[in-house]
């Protein structure tokens, strides 16, 4: 068209030029609408004036290219044509577009200076491009310089700047700039209100949101879909389910119909609860309200179905996506992908990416190690090995959660030379191992019996400022104690408890296991002792033993009594009274034992005796007690003495 407008004689006007290029650029295409305009200039149609040097100016400013926006800012004024509001509107919105603050601050303030008329719109366009990139400080400095300036302020405005504290997690500020805002008799609208619900849900704060919604009514502001959307997602998030149902049928009866992000919100809620059937049913009750389903309500279905491993089901509904003229998106192939990895078909998961690639969706990140994830636990490591090199290709850094995955799998294939050269090469790669990092590649050097090579790892990891947690000591404890390195397990077990871990429930066999290590070592050292008539010192130990509370067992307690009553019945031979001893013995309680021994003994012996009648009535307590430590044999019976 427009090659026909320039060859018509007479020439069009140059009004309807810039028609047919405003046209353009509402159709985004701003490098042609820019050929076109030099096109113009240069084949003498038209001179530049205020209209197309605004045009101009704009498509810059949409290409991100506000320098040559300037550019054109700069000629229009040397060619003596008035900047008005639009183009400097345009400008600051090309400025905050490409996260240029200062300089937005700046001619907000050079325009003022030079007596350039801002209006609100373009005022509110600043402040709301402030906002949205996260510079609302920037923002409430313009607005105090606006009132400073008695420039009319709205309601408009000041719901951006509560909008942007709001996004920016700052509620508290966000609630004191709405009470400002009131106490300037600006009265509060649902835009107001609905920010603050939601920066109140972000945090999750979901009762006083509610609160503040009862608020709202009560100031008969009606709340939107967008404001009830916000809480019942919020609240779902929660776990709150049945709370969320609730304000849904608040939000029916004020006439406010759900839509399909109300009940994807709800769906997404009771998947959170792991309650597919419920999930279902939500799914199914927006069907029949005639209520399209969403991609998103879709891809809740296919993560339920991949959870319960209901593969076919999935597909199902996979392909009725495409039925219901809706494009399967990333998050809907890396759900099927992970689903089929889970369920041990891996290969078919790969095929999934290959499909994925073919139609046009880019696999992200976590795509990728979803599939690397699931090819390393199938074993299916060359396959693993070949997809992190085309992630590396396609320009997608992998990373350290990736390359973690990775080791992971290298390592439980037993090729831990070739985990080590991946795991010293992160640094190369500007990678910082993070404590999963460390503790898989030191669980991998256990496995492989590596275990001083474990130990140095865990004090580099500590030495690096990437402290060890109770996984890493857990690992690592078990490591030793299945390579039969009791002692060491038993310091690292120690030092970990030092610095407040606890085994988790994936290691509570490690306890188990070194409870009776320290057990075994004491009855050995005992034994040791008793054997070599050291039963004096046999006897200090089983006190060290109990006060370290590490309870004796069967085994410790028949150590010492065998020794001990080996002594008494020398001491007692030698004295002559052994066989009347024995006489009066069966049926006697302990405590009538240690009474006859104390009559018997005459006071050269009353210590020795002393010794062995304590170790008599410290096993009659721990019998009697109920503790985990009870007599073999016919050695006791009730807690009585009975002679074999």
């Amino acid at each position: 068209m427009f090659d026909e407008m320039s060859q018509m004689q007479p020439l069009p006007s140059i009004v309807h030029f810039t028609k047919l290029l405003g046209a353009i650029v509402r159709m985004k295409h701003y490098i042609t609408a820019i050929s076109l305009l030099k096109q113009l200039e240069s084949s003498g149609i038209a001179e530049p004036d205020a209209y197309t040097l605004a045009i101009l100016l704009n498509c810059y400013c949409h290409m991100n290219r506000v320098d040559l926006a300037f550019s054109v800012l700069g000629s229009t004024l040397k060619l003596g044509y008035e900047v008005n509001s639009t183009m400097l509107t345009t400008l600051m919105r090309g400025l905050c577009r490409e996260d240029k603050i200062g300089q937005v601050v700046e001619l907000f303030n050079d325009m003022g200076a030079k007596g350039f008329q801002l209006n609100i719109v373009t005022c509110r366009t600043i402040i709301d491009g402030l906002c949205k990139t996260g510079s609302t400080s920037a923002a409430i400095e313009l607005v105090k310089k606006m009132e400073e300036r008695n420039w009319e302020t709205s309601v408009t405005i000041y719901s951006m700047i509560i909008d942007g504290l709001c996004k920016d997690r700052l509620v508290a500020e966000a609630f004191n700039f709405f009470s400002k805002m009131i106490h300037k008799g600006i009265s509060p609208n649902v835009i107001t209100y609905t920010s603050l619900i939601h920066g109140l849900c972000n945090s999750n704060q979901w009762k006083e949101a509610t609160k503040l919604l009862n608020e709202m009514v009560n100031e008969k502001i009606k709340p939107n879909l967008v404001t009830f959307n916000i809480l019942v997602d919020a609240i779902c998030k929660e776990g709150k389910v049945a709370e969320a149902v609730e304000i849904v049928e608040v939000m029916i009866q004020r006439g406010v119909e759900p839509n399909t992000v109300t009940y994807s919100a709800l769906m997404d809620g009771y998947r959170l609860l792991s309650k597919f059937h419920e999930a279902k049913k939500i799914f199914d009750s927006m069907v029949g309200r005639g209520c399209s389903p969403s991609i998103q309500s879709y891809n809740i279905l296919i993560n339920g179905y991949c959870k319960k491993q209901r593969m076919d089901d999935a597909l199902r509904i996979f392909h009725k996506i495409s039925r219901m003229g809706l494009v399967p998106n990333t998050v809907t192939y890396t759900t099927l992908i992970g689903g089929f990895c889970r369920a041990g078909k891996p290969l078919v998961a790969q095929q999934l990416l290959n499909e994925m690639r073919a139609c046009g969706q880019h696999p992200n990140v976590i795509t990728y190690s979803t599939l690397l994830d699931g090819l390393c636990k199938n074993q299916c490591l060359a396959e693993a090995m070949t997809l992190f090199k085309d992630m590396e290709e396609s320009g997608l850094h992998p990373n350290i959660v990736v390359n973690s995955i990775l080791i992971d799998g290298i390592c439980r294939a037993g090729s831990i030379k070739d985990a080590k050269e991946l795991f010293y090469s992160l640094p190369s790669k500007r990678l910082q191992p993070n404590v999963h990092t460390y503790s898989i590649m030191i669980n991998g050097l256990c496995k492989e019996g590596l275990l001083t090579e474990a130990n140095m790892l865990l004090r580099k990891m500590e030495g690096s400022g990437c402290s060890p947690n109770g996984r890493t000591y857990n690992i690592i404890v078990q490591g030793f104690l299945q390579n039969n390195e009791t002692l060491m397990a038993m310091q690292l077990l120690q030092e970990m408890v030092e610095k407040g871990f606890s085994p988790d429930s994936c290691g509570r066999f490690i306890v188990v296991g070194l409870a009776v290590c320290y057990v075994i070592t004491y009855n050995n050292l005992i034994l040791c002792l008793c054997n070599s008539n050291q039963w004096k010192e046999a006897t200090r130990l089983l006190n060290e033993m109990v006060n370290q509370k590490i309870k004796p067992n069967v085994r410790t307690f028949t150590i010492l009594v065998n020794a001990l009553c080996k002594v008494l019945i020398a001491i007692l031979s030698v004295k002559g009274v052994f066989g009347n001893f024995v006489k009066r013995l069966p049926g006697m309680g302990t405590w009538s034992v240690v009474v006859l021994m104390r009559e018997c003994i005459d006071s050269y012996i009353v210590c020795e005796c002393n010794i062995a009648a304590g170790v008599f009535t410290y096993i009659y307590l721990r019998t009697n007690n109920a503790v985990s430590c009870k007599p073999k044999g016919g050695f006791y019976r009730a807690g009585k003495p009975v002679v074999a």
